[in-house]
């Protein structure tokens, strides 16, 4: 049986048939890695920024701690690597798939929920001001009073996107994937009192807080994008959970539903049983069950019956 579970279910043997069972799923994977390109091309709205607006947009303009390019390397390769080496432990193919499906599902659907409201808000960054004007000259329309940016166009439209914060939900949705999977396979909720276990399962969790307290430290996020990041960073395992539950409660009362029988159902075969025999003057109305009212009914066919 270890054999069969250890060794069974390889990418050599079964790579290719999992691939093809899912291959709906990887199609729409592509679809919303797309979806996330064009998000990314296409202008924010630009909120109106008044010259009154511009005392909580003067913070430095400086260099990410965490840049942008690193996230994916910690928010999906690095879970992937643990995937990659549970499945060399274990090798089960099934495993190593759905956690790979899972985890890109999880980042994907965060990053187009993510960049859609960036666009839609258009919220300025708290360093917005030197985006606009990077010889600190403000410059406002005169008649409709809004900011009139001469900086470079590719960082003024970045400027316009604070709101929620793309590091921390990317953050979160990866590294929270990461704190369930290890949860499940060290049995951290086992109920045995394991508090190491939970301390390993709470380390990617503490690091994508990490990562959103270095935006807000940077000054490229306000605290609320940094919180509204993590919640949507959390929502589709939330979500997914809450599927999970429902479903294992359906399939629960189904089982017992099963088991579940009539209570007068044993008494009224046996209250018909005694009726034939009775009829036949092998017993007597004395040891007959209580009847229910159709095992009456049938009672009365039989008892009518020439036969």
């Amino acid at each position: 049986m270890a054999d069969v579970l250890l060794g069974g279910h390889t990418v050599k043997s079964h790579g290719v048939k999992v691939a093809r069972i899912h291959m709906h799923d990887w199609l729409l994977l592509l679809l919303l890695l797309a979806i996330v390109g064009i998000l990314n091309f296409i202008e924010p709205f630009h909120r109106f920024v008044g010259e009154e607006m511009m005392t909580d947009l003067k913070y430095p303009f400086k260099h990410d701690t965490i840049p942008f390019w690193s996230v994916p390397i910690f928010a999906i390769m690095l879970p992937i690597a643990v995937f990659f080496l549970y499945y060399c432990y274990r090798q089960d193919v099934y495993d190593l798939h759905h956690a790979l499906l899972g985890i890109l599902y999880s980042v994907l659907i965060t990053g187009v929920i993510t960049d859609a409201i960036k666009d839609a808000v258009g919220r300025p960054r708290p360093n917005f001001f030197w985006r606009c004007f990077p010889d600190g000259n403000g410059v406002f329309d005169e008649i409709s009073g809004n900011v009139a940016c001469y900086g470079d166009p590719a960082i003024i439209k970045e400027g316009y996107k604070s709101f929620p914060s793309g590091h921390t939900s990317w953050s979160f949705a990866g590294l929270t994937f990461l704190a369930w999977y290890i949860a499940g396979k060290i049995k951290a909720f086992d109920r045995r009192g394991h508090v190491a276990k939970l301390c390993i399962v709470l380390l990617p969790i503490l690091a994508a807080v990490l990562v959103g307290v270095s935006r807000v430290d940077d000054y490229w996020h306000h605290w609320t994008d940094v919180f509204a990041g993590a919640l949507i960073g959390w929502a589709p395992h939330a979500y997914f959970e809450m599927l999970a539950e429902r479903s294992v409660q359906s399939g629960t009362a189904r089982i017992n539903s099963l088991h579940v029988r009539r209570p007068d159902a044993t008494s009224d075969t046996a209250y018909i049983a005694c009726a034939r025999m009775r009829k036949l003057g092998l017993g007597d109305s004395k040891s007959m069950p209580s009847p229910t009212s159709s095992s009456q009914e049938e009672y009365i066919k039989i008892s009518n019956h020439p036969g």
